[in-house]
């Protein structure tokens, strides 16, 4: 049984031009299948096993670094010298977030409250909490700025009670103390006779507020209806805007939680998150591309006019009164207290609030907050928020504590937030969004490429076996005509 090369031939051909077709095909709907299972895994949905998990339980290791700005003369601040600190730490906390009270709404939003929990991690400190340090005592210098303005006779009076209760302007206590609160009857005294003057009513200390509480109450986007909403806040705590700051634009609450942003960011986007802590919405700008185990990404970083003041960056007038650019007067959503949020070690800030304090050497690699997000799925992959609390210190006459102190916005603490993905959570990452889309990008070539080749290589052969067949075809019938020929000379004889 002979085969017909041909027919072989034009069956090859048919085999190439499909497989051609499947890898054009493959090459013009691979990103749109790309992008709609992107999209259907970017949903805030419970169906969704990997991104409701990164969401809801927040599984990856998140971190808090604090550092204290140790005071090393407070008998010559008192006189009126320079400040002199020294940086201590970190004592680092494992944070662990959990949301509550998850309810889905039919406009496709969801709320919840998302309560945090922080444990003492001392395999990653430098000391321990029991460590002791010297910052100024905001309870003394806080309300002394505050109640400058009272009559004199009214400061003398409180001054009399900052001494009665051995209130002085610096306080010496541990770490843990100055963390989660320390028992004070200058608290309890003004928890009683003036009920609301202080955000807590236990104990007095600057991170007591942040374990075990929530952040209030979120209502974000799903992103079902509009994936380019996914993750942005429609209220918080069911209000749209603010009422701390002057200004409409100061006031609106713009972004998401800070958690997950919607996909497809480009270069051009920005990072946009609301943030409780700050009392204000907050944006960085894409400042680099880059690569973590694999994965792209795009870094995103605060901009100088962060926290600019009016003047240098109009835009921020509402968060005013301001003082020198690099400096957020968050005294308006912490019960007036002269207290000011900054980058670390006054990073990006007016140069001139390095001269007032002695001890501080900002640095961007130290001291500047970046995100890095893969820009497919709007997951951050690296994260480290560093923010620094300030507390606003002066002279007041009559509440002899403040002694002669100079005008100074007083460096107390700088906090870290950081975690990154790792683990089998990378690395289920890495294939699904690295990993499998590359394959199916390779694919795409290697079937238009062996379609390519098999037609090309099929139509050769069969112009090459029919050429072949032709010439056959005519040596046969030459050889005929010979035979004929010569069967007639035979018969002539």
């Amino acid at each position: 049984m002979t085969i017909d090369k041909s027919k072989v031939a034009i069956g090859f051909i048919v085999a190439g031009v499909l497989t051609l077709m499947f890898g054009i095909i493959s090459a013009i709907i691979g990103p749109s299948v790309m992008k709609n299972q992107v999209e259907k895994n970017t949903v805030i949905d419970p169906k969704n096993d990997l991104s409701y998990t990164m969401w809801k339980d927040l599984p990856v290791p998140f971190f808090m670094s604090v550092y204290f700005f140790h005071v090393l003369n407070p008998q010559e601040i008192l006189k009126g010298e320079k400040p002199m600190v020294e940086q201590r730490g970190p004592y680092v906390y494992r944070k662990q977030c959990r949301k509550e009270n998850i309810t889905f709404h039919p406009n496709s939003t969801v709320s919840y409250r998302e309560y945090r929990r922080y444990f003492f991690e001392p395999s990653m400190s430098a000391g321990n909490e029991s460590d002791v340090v010297t910052i100024p005592n905001m309870l003394v210098l806080g309300a002394a700025v505050m109640l400058e303005d009272l009559p004199y006779a009214v400061r003398l009076l409180i001054s009399t009670t900052f001494k009665t209760f051995n209130e002085g302007p610096f306080l010496t206590k541990t770490v843990g103390e100055l963390m989660w609160g320390f028992d004070s009857k200058l608290v309890d005294f003004l928890n009683k006779f003036l009920p609301g003057m202080l955000p807590s009513t236990g104990k007095f200390g600057l991170f007591a507020e942040f374990n075990n509480s929530n952040t209030g109450l979120f209502t974000i986007h799903t992103g079902r209806d509009d994936i380019r909403k996914a993750h942005k806040v429609d209220s918080w705590n069911g209000l749209t805007e603010l009422s701390y700051w002057r200004t409409p634009q100061c006031n609106m609450i713009n972004g998401t939680a800070g958690q997950l942003w919607p996909p497809f960011m480009t270069k051009e986007s920005t990072l946009p998150f609301y943030s409780p802590d700050a009392c204000r919405s907050l944006e960085l700008v894409y400042q680099r591309a880059g690569e973590m185990k694999g994965i792209p990404l795009y870094r995103y970083v605060a901009p100088k006019t962060m926290f600019a003041n009016g003047t240098d960056y109009a835009p921020n007038e509402g968060f005013c009164p301001c003082r020198q650019s690099g400096l957020l007067n968050v005294s308006s959503c912490r019960h007036n207290s002269p207290v000011f949020i900054s980058h670390p070690h006054f990073f990006n800030a007016d140069p001139v609030l390095l001269d007032y304090v002695l001890g501080l050497n900002p640095t961007e690699e130290d001291h500047g907050l970046f995100i890095d997000i893969h820009p497919l799925t709007g997951v951050p992959l690296n994260v480290s928020i560093r923010l620094q609390l300030n507390l606003y210190m002066k002279r007041v006459p009559g509440i002899t504590e403040t002694g002669k102190i100079s005008e100074v916005v007083m460096p107390m603490l700088w906090f870290e937030e950081n975690g990154y993905i790792d683990g089998p959570i990378l690395t289920t990452f890495h294939t699904n969004l690295v990993i499998l889309p590359a394959v199916m990008e390779y694919m795409q070539y290697i079937f238009i490429a062996l379609g390519l080749v098999t037609t090309v290589v099929a139509i050769l052969v069969y112009h090459k076996v029919k050429a072949t067949g032709n010439e056959q075809g005519k040596g046969s019938h030459g050889f005929e005509t010979q035979e004929k020929s010569l069967s007639y000379s035979e018969k002539d004889m």
